[in-house]
């Protein structure tokens, strides 16, 4: 078997805490047919457990038909990208197998600096993402909001939107709340109708 090649990546610090990165991951030999409905909805709740698990929140996903790229941003200390990525390629790999696909041996990942932190390019940067479909002629120009592939999941949170007119807003605001707050909160058990306290 040969050697295949890797690429390299940064100390695992920058991987860390509320680090940003924007991932890429490739179907072995750019392979398409793995993309449908099903196996999208399936890759939500996959990408749902590893963001819940490891405190990241992912402001846009696209499914492209040969690849697919994920921008994450930690919300806790604790947040690992590197651990949450292995995670998710692990399962994900699994399904794919399934069916007879499965990813390239690495993902791609790009660290953000500080200036491509800047709210104003960070947005440019995520609107990129989402308008692969079009660049790809998958949908027509500015017709990227309606690529059925496309997301964004931050845990707890399922009725965000990146395509809503408020989503930015929203975003920012949720982060920040579970940033201050953490993933979990506990409420006190409010009784049921017609039971004692």
């Amino acid at each position: 078997m040969s050697k295949r090649d890797h690429l390299r990546r940064l100390d695992a610090n920058a991987y860390r805490g509320n680090a940003v990165v924007h991932w890429a991951m490739t179907m072995r030999d750019r392979r398409t047919g793995w993309l449908d409905a099903k196996f999208y909805f399936h890759f939500r709740e996959l990408l749902t457990h590893s963001l819940f698990r490891y405190a990241i929140a992912c402001p846009i996903f696209c499914l492209m038909p040969d690849h697919i790229h994920l921008m994450w941003l930690g919300i806790l200390e604790s947040s690992d990208q590197k651990l949450a990525m292995k995670h998710f390629r692990t399962r994900l790999n699994q399904s794919l197998r399934t069916i007879d696909f499965e990813l390239q041996d690495q993902a791609y990942d790009h660290v953000l600096q500080p200036e491509e932190r800047q709210e104003a390019v960070f947005v440019e940067t995520c609107d990129y993402l989402a308008r692969n479909p079009e660049r790809a002629k998958l949908v027509p120009l500015d017709g990227y909001t309606n690529y059925p592939y496309s997301g964004c999941l931050v845990p707890g949170y399922p009725e965000l939107n990146p395509f809503q007119s408020d989503f930015w807003m929203r975003f920012d605001r949720t982060v920040s709340y579970l940033r201050k707050n953490g993933l979990v909160v506990e409420f006190a058990r409010i009784p049921e109708a017609g039971e004692s306290e």
